[in-house]
């Protein structure tokens, strides 16, 4: 297997199928000539894989995909519009027909707003433990109807990191698989796949694209789990879409594509029918993002980390939440600590957040004052953004959930760009120095 950096700009893409272009090209067609009845039929059977319409496949829709499932060293992924989308259809496909996720309450702030109050109007209820990584909490919520363990591998905005590896041992002893958001960290810092995840799902929106110029989300199977299993009845239920009525030939998802049979049900009935596509036009702009995915991650994080560690020395600041600055405390024994040096060697992402004396005024104050930062409500990007989660990404999450996610008003979220980390640093140290009147 490639490194990731040589991954990021070369798999998934066979210039030769490409009339030798260079970079991938963009198809900017709805749908492609099936050549002949023959093989028209065999496409639309899934007997042979090919292209006959964008909202099931689209070919630089495919590079990009193959390539992200390379990154994560996954079997294979499905891309769609939004992260959010990524999100919905990898918890939706695994639990619809009535089943239960667990999920930790300190999850992004659309991920809990559609697990508390939208995804139980389609019989998929959620059971929320206050800390994902306590084994005992989260096992004791484990009945036969819990579909998914569902976490952040970094939380946002806390960056609280998840041990993915001792939560699959334990939802794969209970035959549960288990569902990892690695938007923050990117595969450059962490591949979940490799310590036992068995879906991985990211808002490619964020530092895969890198440059907040497009909007997207991506699936990807490790190919591992065993969807056949009578926990999943609809994996194992005969579908018309997957079987061939006229020779009486009937399958399910399990049967007709077997280790497959995740990611092709995420394809066939979920984006194909809900219409959550991805445009060429974005994943274009993801896979030239993906070029410079570690040199922009690396440079980031190491910017990140140097802020964090200057913002516990500033007066006004009362705490700081970056789990990374553990990989330059070895004195700090504490379990997050250590999660944090055996996964997570090279850092935990460019996200950090800070709470502030006082009250909304000071707040308000910081946003309005910085000159490098950007108010902006996303993260990855190459521009450094600045927000306050309380009323702009977690606004729609209960007071309860909030505080768990480490989320007060008084808290200020950061993603650290691309600029000299010094313009970075004074910006907020004159922003914060004005909001107090110094």
């Amino acid at each position: 297997m490639c490194h990731v950096e040589t991954n990021a700009i070369h798999s998934g893409y066979t210039a030769a199928d490409h009339a030798h272009a260079a970079v991938p090209p963009i198809y900017l067609s709805a749908a492609f000539h099936m050549e002949s009845a023959e093989h028209g039929d065999a496409l639309s059977a899934g007997t042979q894989d090919g292209f006959s319409y964008s909202r099931v496949a689209n070919p630089t829709v495919d590079v990009l995909e193959r390539r992200l499932a390379a990154l994560e060293g996954g079997r294979s992924a499905v891309a769609v519009a939004s992260g959010m989308a990524a999100v919905s259809f990898a918890l939706l496909c695994a639990a619809e027909g009535g089943g239960r996720i667990i999920a930790p309450k300190t999850l992004y702030g659309a991920s809990v707003d559609a697990m508390v109050s939208f995804f139980p109007q389609f019989g998929v209820h959620t059971d929320f433990v206050r800390d994902i990584n306590d084994l005992a909490e989260v096992e004791a919520l484990i009945g036969p109807d819990t579909r998914a363990i569902f976490a952040e591998s970094v939380a946002n905005p806390s960056t609280e990191v998840t041990d993915v590896a001792s939560l699959a041992e334990l939802a794969h002893r209970h035959g549960v698989p288990l569902i990892i958001d690695n938007t923050v960290p990117t595969p450059y810092l962490f591949q979940p796949i490799r310590w036992g995840a068995d879906v991985v799902v990211h808002s490619t929106t964020k530092g895969i694209s890198g440059h907040g110029n497009t909007l997207g989300g991506v699936i990807v199977d490790a190919g591992n789990f065993d969807w056949g299993s009578p926990r999943f009845p609809q994996f194992t239920q005969p579908e018309l879409v997957v079987s061939d009525e006229r020779a009486g030939a009937w399958h399910s998802f399990a049967s007709r594509f077997g280790a497959d049979a995740y990611i092709r049900r995420v394809r066939i009935k979920y984006v194909r029918t809900f219409g959550a596509v991805e445009s060429p036009v974005n994943a274009y702009l993801q896979l030239l993002g993906l070029e410079t995915l570690a040199v922009r991650v690396r440079e980031q994080t190491r910017s990140a980390q140097a802020i964090a560690r200057h913002l516990r020395g500033v007066p006004h600041v009362r705490r700081v939440q970056y789990s990374g600055l553990a990989l330059e405390d070895e004195a700090d024994a504490g379990a997050q600590a250590q999660r944090v040096r055996r996964l997570f060697a090279h850092g935990v992402g460019p996200v950090l957040s800070f709470e502030l004396d006082g009250g909304r005024e000071q707040v308000s104050r910081v946003l309005d004052g910085v000159r490098v930062f950007s108010y902006v409500p996303n993260i990855g990007d190459a521009r450094s953004l600045i927000v306050d989660p309380a009323r702009i990404t977690h606004r729609e999450v209960p007071a309860e959930f909030r505080g768990a996610a480490g989320v007060s008003d008084n808290l200020i979220r950061l993603s650290v760009g691309l600029e000299h980390v010094d313009d970075l640093i004074a910006d907020l140290d004159q922003a914060i120095a004005h909001a107090y009147g110094v």
